[in-house]
C-alpha cells in the first residue's frame, strides 16, 4: 500500500467493544472511507434466513452467498448495506440475524467471497476497516492494526442498550450470554478465527471516551507514518 493511496487502518475486536463507533469517528476525522465487514456477513445471514435456509446447511449458505449482489457503503456518516438492490441496513441488525451470523461467517467459502470484495474496496487506501480478522487475514499489510476490547459486563451493557434503543426487549444478562457464545464461535472457527494480529495495538475501551480513543489511534498512526 503506497503512501499516495492513503493509509489503511484495521480495527478488530469482539462485539460490543466499540469498533463501529471508533472506526467511524477515526474515518470522519480524516475524511476517509469506512467499511463495516461485519455488516457484509450479516447481509449474507439475512439472505439465508429470508430464503428459508438453515444457517448450518453449508451448501445452502454457499449457494446463497454466491447468488447475492452485495454493495456495502463506505460513508462513515451513512454506512448503508445494499443487498440485491434493497437497503438492508436496519434488517441486518435484527436479533435473528445476530444469532445466525457467526455460523454463516464460519463457512470458508463465504469468507473467501467476502474477503475478496473487502480487499477490492480497501485497495485505494484512505479507509478504516472494521471486523474480526482484518489485521490478521484480510489486510495484513494495513498501516495500523487495532485490537479493541472491553470488559464483558460493559460490552453486554452496550449491546442491550443498542437493542433497547431500537425497541427490542432484552437484558444485559441475556446479552452477556449471547456475546460469550458468539466470542467462542468466532475465536474457535477454522477459517480466519477472530484473534489479534501479532503486531496489533491492543486497546481497552471500557473506561475511555470516544475522543480519547480516536486521539490514541490517530497518534499511533501518525507516529508510524513519521514526519
Amino acid at each position: 500500500m503506497s503512501a499516495a493511496q492513503g493509509p489503511v487502518v484495521a480495527v478488530d475486536g469482539p462485539s460490543g467493544s466499540g469498533k463501529s463507533t471508533l472506526s467511524r469517528a477515526v474515518a470522519r476525522s480524516r475524511g476517509w472511507r469506512y467499511l463495516d465487514t461485519g455488516a457484509m456477513y450479516r447481509a449474507v445471514a439475512l439472505a439465508v434466513l429470508e430464503r428459508g435456509a438453515d444457517p448450518s446447511d453449508t451448501g445452502a449458505v454457499v449457494a446463497t452467498a454466491r447468488s447475492l449482489r452485495l454493495e456495502p457503503g463506505t460513508d462513515p456518516d451513512d454506512p448503508r448495506v445494499v443487498l440485491d438492490g434493497q437497503d438492508v441496513s436496519t434488517a441486518v441488525r435484527s436479533p435473528e440475524v445476530t444469532a445466525a451470523v457467526s455460523v454463516v461467517a464460519a463457512v470458508p467459502e463465504v469468507r473467501q467471497l467476502l474477503v475478496e470484495l473487502q480487499r477490492e474496496i480497501a485497495a485505494a487506501g484512505g479507509i478504516v476497516v472494521e471486523g474480526r480478522d482484518i489485521g490478521s487475514v484480510v489486510l495484513p499489510e494495513a498501516s495500523l492494526k487495532v485490537w479493541l476490547t472491553a470488559d464483558p459486563v460493559e460490552r453486554a451493557r452496550r449491546r442491550s442498550a443498542e437493542y433497547e434503543a431500537a425497541g427490542v426487549a432484552t437484558t444485559a444478562a441475556a446479552e452477556a450470554g449471547a456475546l460469550a457464545r458468539r466470542d467462542a464461535l468466532d475465536a474457535g472457527r477454522t477459517a480466519s478465527p477472530a484473534v489479534p494480529a501479532p503486531d496489533a495495538v491492543e486497546v481497552d475501551s471500557t473506561s475511555c471516551s470516544v475522543p480519547e480513543l480516536v486521539s490514541l489511534v490517530l497518534a499511533e498512526l501518525d507516529r508510524r507514518s513519521g514526519p
